[in-house]
């Protein structure tokens, strides 16, 4: 690298960031384009890496959970000009220098905790039952699927 460009990446280098570190709640304002427009938008969730020192070239990733319960992840170079603000939330003393371990962890407690309600048809036990008291059992094709599938008709 020459002396040029040196002055450059010093140039491009931020002055301004605030200290953080990983296991810190942070709220990065980001500039996004969309089309012709430019706009800022929010990102905030937990600093699980800072990677590639201090220089030009460090970064930093930030998770986040959606509504969803999905896990979205960013990664953000920290002398980016993308980069509008950076506001530390909340510090959390963790003995780890990357919290990869908290994409399984944090997906494992949501599974557990999250029910889904499916259609289940019903069991043969429950169609003995029911033609052995003459009942009428219900068929799981609904009549929307049933107009899609045309009947089939035997010929001899």
């Amino acid at each position: 690298m020459n002396a040029n460009d040196s002055q450059m990446v010093k140039a491009q280098l931020q002055t301004k960031l605030p200290e953080f570190r990983v296991g810190d709640m942070v709220k990065v304002a980001h500039q996004v384009i969309e089309g012709g427009k430019q706009r800022v938008a929010q990102f905030s969730g937990l600093v699980i890496a800072r990677s590639h020192g201090q220089g030009i070239n460090a970064t930093f990733t930030v998770r986040s959970t959606a509504a969803g319960g999905y896990g979205i992840e960013r990664i953000f170079p920290l002398h980016s000009p993308i980069i509008e603000s950076l506001e530390p939330q909340k510090r959390v003393k963790v003995r780890r220098a990357k919290l990869y371990y908290l994409r399984r962890e944090i997906d494992k407690k949501r599974r557990r905790f999250t029910t889904t309600e499916e259609y289940s048809a019903p069991t043969p036990a429950a169609e003995v039952e029911a033609v052995a008291k003459d009942e009428a059992v219900e068929s799981p094709i609904t009549e929307a699927a049933a107009e899609k599938e045309p009947a089939v008709v035997e010929t001899k």
